[in-house]
């Protein structure tokens, strides 16, 4: 057990202080966002109503990753969690680039996040400029995330309940136009109008594929938050397991109601302008859909940002920890929190904004290392457990993954297999020319600077401080 200890012993110092309704809801907001409400559309674009089986074909892989995450994270609940894992099991380079491409991923995807949500607030006020609401949002954030990880919680808790509620209701009125319950039925005809249940055939389904897991982004954030669980061997398995359900049900519940109300040829397409939601809900002649709608989208956007800003300043935290960033970052205030990790996360958060808003095309260029970049890390996870496993196998521990090791190779061959589908499309081949070299870069980074015996602080033999102690700083040889 040398190892759990030295990982819970590095990145100690964070507050347990997430509950596992916190933790639920958490990884569902991290799910739910812009993917769902306005990537579904780009899907039906695709393969028409058969994504319903592109979403399913995804939530099996999310499912899988989560099985073989939630297993290493009962194991080492600590705030770098894969990456940590990644150091742990195959080797120092693959720490350290799992959890630098995870940071990039994630604050390009936050600054994609915050000139969306200035957009949506410019439907309502049109006169205001795009960066007023881009910094109120942008400040207000790092204020939740900077006074502790319960507030963070209860925020992104509360966010998560408004896209919940939204989509429950959009299901239990789809569902009602669809059985005629005071209104003329629709049935399930338009599932099979237009050129069938599959009009573009499996080569349709499995481009949806692609666009469908970039929705399932977010829910390897259950894992992250263990260093600040109250209890992760209960509170991992538990959220886990409901969150996978809920997940579930939600995407592929609404994008059946979606599909069987409006025919997919009003809801799909290559280039959205409007979100699907958004068609169905004045379907429905619903007073105000698209106020509605633009509201949910808002929240969505704004609980990814948050969720996103934690996810960068636990990585970053991590990274200091490990001796592969700057000490001060591993530093934590009275509340627990990382703050000044916080804010070199803030400002990245800074300088992807100013790109987006000022040269768009080079922004939407950088969101091959996004896509490309998560595609990456869940890969690494699956090839992380193959090598914690058999270390493992004698461990009394409260979660085993089920099938191994079927569930990681399987995991990781359905990844592969979207990379290559992904070099070859002209849609999404960029995610190659910018995701690759990005990775080979940090690979190249950490060869040049510290080689490949670097252990990081705790396994070179250095001391931390004490739980104790008001100097929380690692003390880095």
């Amino acid at each position: 057990m040398e190892s759990h200890d030295v990982a819970l012993e590095r990145e100690r110092g964070l507050h347990r202080q997430l509950s596992t309704g916190q933790l639920t809801m958490i990884a569902i907001g991290g799910a739910i966002g812009t993917g769902l409400f306005m990537g579904s559309g780009i899907a039906i674009g695709y393969a028409g109503p058969a994504a319903i089986i592109s979403f399913a074909i995804a939530a099996v892989i999310a499912f899988l990753m989560m099985l073989s995450l939630s297993e290493m994270a009962v194991a080492h609940p600590t705030a770098g969690s894969f990456g940590v894992y990644a150091e742990m099991y195959i080797g120092s380079w693959a720490g350290f680039v799992v959890r630098y491409t995870y940071w990039a991923a994630q604050v390009i995807a936050i600054g994609g996040e915050a000139t969306a949500v200035a957009l949506y607030m410019n439907y309502w006020f049109p006169a205001v400029p795009k960066w007023v609401w881009i910094a109120a949002f942008s400040i207000g954030l790092v204020y939740v995330n900077a006074r502790s990880v319960g507030n963070f919680g209860r925020f992104e808790y509360w966010f998560s309940m408004v896209k919940v509620v939204a989509i429950v209701l959009f299901i239990v009125l789809g569902a009602a136009v669809i059985f005629g319950v005071g209104t003329p039925a629709t049935g399930f005809s338009n599932l099979f109008r237009n050129h069938g249940f599959v009009p573009n055939g499996f080569h349709g389904i499995w481009m949806a594929v692609l666009m469908a897991i970039f929705s399932f982004y977010g829910v390897e954030v259950v894992a992250v938050t263990s260093g600040e669980a109250v209890d992760p061997g209960k509170a991992i398995p538990r959220s886990m397991r409901a969150m996978v359900v809920r997940l579930v049900l939600f995407y592929l519940l609404s994008l059946f109601i979606m599909l069987s109300v409006v025919p997919w040829t009003q809801t799909g397409a290559k280039i959205i302008t409007e979100s699907p939601f958004v068609i169905v809900f004045a379907k429905l002649g619903i007073p105000g859909a698209a106020s509605i709608m633009n509201f949910v989208i808002l929240t969505a956007a704004l609980s990814s940002m948050n969720t996103n800003l934690y996810l960068c300043t636990r990585m970053i935290f991590s990274l200091s920890r490990s001796g592969y960033a700057p000490k001060k970052l591993g530093v934590i205030n009275r509340s627990g929190v990382p703050v000044r990790a916080l804010l070199a996360s803030s400002a990245g958060l800074v300088v992807a904004i100013i790109l987006n808003v000022a040269t768009p095309t080079a922004f939407n260029d950088l969101f091959g290392i996004a896509i490309f970049g998560g595609i990456f890390v869940w890969m690494m996870i699956f090839v992380t457990f193959l090598r914690f496993r058999p270390k493992t196998k004698t461990w009394s521990l409260p979660f085993r993954a089920p099938w191994f090791p079927l569930v990681p190779i399987v995991g990781f061959t359905l990844l592969a297999a979207i990379l290559v589908t992904m070099a070859t499309s002209p849609d999404w081949s960029y995610a190659w020319y910018y995701g690759a070299p990005f990775i080979v870069l940090c690979g190249v980074i950490h060869y040049l600077v510290w080689g490949r015996t670097h252990r990081g602080p705790v396994a070179s033999g250095t001391a931390l401080p004490s739980e104790e102690s008001t100097d929380t700083t690692p003390k880095l040889n």
